[in-house]
């Protein structure tokens, strides 16, 4: 699908979430809207994290092409989610509220390595579904006493995914990591850019139009 310089296809970010805004624009993508799905995430009884992952950021990019679909300045829009789950010890941690479900995510996570699971998932112009599954695994350091009361007490945990945030102050608890660092952050970059630039959207557009 062959486009203008002058011209893109509009793109939609099926989340509110300042991170993935903040990642996409990393890489010149300035989506048009945003239109974050307000979902039940609760796992289905058994389900794993993989498939977790990827039943929710389906889910999400479905939810929000049928808004644009009904909306006439965004209908034929590319439309983009995504899910991050933390699967540790057989379980999918929590995206704690509450402080007691941050410090039980942080006992688990202490001197132990984990899994974080970002599915992307992708609906084009022409209604396709498209979807990718991005892996990273983390070994955190065993954590103090006062390295939990500490950043408990940061509120950095709250609405996160196993109850951290890599790109915080949490960066300090990660001994090593094998996998895309964004997509712990909550997009991986590379396979984003590779599902968008599969199905005809221009990603170099920004770049080009920089100068």
């Amino acid at each position: 699908m062959a486009h203008s310089g002058s011209w893109r296809p509009k793109l939609i970010l099926a989340s509110g979430s300042p991170r993935r805004l903040a990642l996409l624009e990393q890489i010149g993508l300035k989506p048009d809207a945003l239109l974050p799905a307000d979902l039940d995430e609760t796992p289905l009884k058994g389900e794993k994290g993989r498939p977790h992952a990827v039943r929710l950021a389906r889910e999400k990019a479905l939810a929000a092409a049928a808004v644009a679909a009904r909306t006439s300045e965004l209908e034929k829009s590319f439309v983009l989610a995504a899910d991050t789950v933390v699967w540790a010890v057989g379980r999918i941690l929590p995206k704690p509220d509450l402080v007691d479900q941050a410090a039980q995510c942080l006992r688990l996570l202490s001197g132990r390595s984990h899994r974080v699971y970002t599915a992307i998932a992708l609906v084009t112009p022409e209604n396709k579904l498209r979807q990718k599954l991005v892996e990273t695994r983390i070994r955190f350091k065993r954590l103090s006493k006062d390295d939990i009361e500490s950043y408990l007490a940061s509120g950095e945990w709250r609405g996160k995914a196993g109850g951290y945030a890599i790109q915080g102050l949490a960066g300090a608890f990660a001994q090593k990591i094998v996998g895309s660092y964004s997509s712990v952050v909550g997009l991986p970059l590379n396979e984003t850019m590779t599902l968008l630039g599969g199905e005809g959207f221009p990603v170099h557009f920004n770049w080009l139009n920089a100068a």
